[in-house]
């Protein structure tokens, strides 16, 4: 398991690094595959979406991948395979998937709205459930992530709106903004091909990706960054929101961590919006609840405390004494303030409070030999 986490970290900087402004986007494709779940990615054409997949499929062995552009015209044959002549003459109307979308493990779908009503329906059951009926069978599709691309976002009335919220992810590609960046590009240079990922090996990642632990106070602050989203007048689903879950997980485990931490819901302004204009209103409260605003404070205090002790033992005076046993037992107030306000971390403000008594007991100490 080890291996197969540094391989993905390799993959995730080799595309990086050859796809100069996508971090963003390589790392949250790689997400989706860890969480089994959706990227979109909008933008003009010529911004490298389909290259960077295809790219990162190329390093990816032993699974299935489908990419295909779609057109107002396209029929059902085009992703889902044709039907059997030989079914047919047996009245079976059954389709041939080979290396099609319903046998694919990663797919991309180029102008993916441009999804007509006679292959819609069909996508949505594969794309949400895995699951595509040949002949009224229910097939299990190994299908684990789908990027779809467009250049334009879908507009009201097209009854695409179904299809848009299947991508938990959601990115906007832009053109090259940098100078350096844009010559980078111009001079092609990449770095040296990581090993390949394997899918035996991606699967094995997802299920340590389900296991990483999200705790209470993560759950907290999720609930916080609802409440806020719902004053602003956005409302994503419960269902986004319990889906949220596994790309947190998965952002925390691609950094090889087993516990999801604040920083993880960073993650989340590229999925808890459902209009365009939503998405920076989104991301900036996002961001403000990303900073783990407990732990900094109790950090703060803990570096108080020590700055107090270091001025009682270099001044060595009864006045620093007296000032810092003050300062200190203000600290340890401030500290118990806190607790009432974080019920589920009080282990946490004890422990710290515990750090400051014994810095507070240090000063009683350094005071009598004053």
């Amino acid at each position: 398991m080890v291996n197969a986490i540094q391989k993905i970290n390799d993959l995730r900087d080799y595309l990086s690094y050859k796809f100069v402004e996508r971090e963003e986007i390589v790392e949250g494709i790689l997400l989706a595959i860890l969480a089994k779940q959706h990227v979109l990615l909008v933008g003009p054409p010529g911004t490298a979406k389909s290259n960077l997949v295809s790219e990162l499929a190329k390093h990816i062995t032993g699974g299935n991948y489908f990419q295909w552009l779609l057109s107002r015209f396209s029929t059902p044959e085009e992703l889902f395979g044709p039907v059997s002549l030989q079914g047919l003459e047996k009245g079976i109307y059954k389709r041939n998937t080979l290396n099609k979308l319903p046998e694919s493990h990663i797919a991309f779908i180029d102008e993916i709205f441009k999804s007509n009503s006679a292959i819609l329906n069909a996508m949505l059951t594969l794309i949400n459930e895995r699951i595509f009926y040949n002949d009224g069978q229910p097939i299990t599709s190994p299908l684990m992530t789908v990027v779809g691309a467009s250049n334009e976002y879908p507009e009201d009335g097209e009854n695409l709106e179904a299809l848009f919220d299947r991508f938990l992810l959601r990115y906007h590609v832009d053109y090259i903004g940098e100078d350096n960046h844009f010559i980078s590009m111009l001079k092609g240079i990449s770095p040296k091909s990581p090993m390949p990922l394997s899918i035996n090996e991606i699967t094995e990642l997802q299920l340590y990706t389900a296991m990483v632990n999200i705790p209470n106070s993560v759950l907290e602050v999720l609930l916080q960054i609802r409440n806020k989203l719902k004053d602003e007048g956005i409302r994503p689903s419960d269902r986004r929101f319990k889906q949220s879950l596994n790309i947190i997980r998965a952002n925390a485990f691609l950094k090889q961590r087993n516990t999801v931490e604040y920083s993880d819901l960073a993650v989340l302004s590229h999925s808890l919006w459902e209009t365009v204009d939503q998405s920076e209103k989104v991301k900036v409260i996002v961001k403000e609840f990303c900073t783990d605003k407990l732990k900094f404070q109790l950090d703060q205090y803990f570096n108080d405390a020590n700055e107090q002790f270091e001025i009682v033992r270099k001044q060595q005076t009864a006045e620093s004494a007296l000032e810092a046993t003050k300062k200190m037992k203000d600290i340890l107030h401030s500290i118990s303030l806190l607790k009432p306000q974080y019920p589920a971390r009080v282990n946490e403000c004890e422990e710290v409070e515990k750090k400051v008594k014994i810095a507070l007991s240090k000063v009683a100490e350094a005071a009598i030999g004053i």
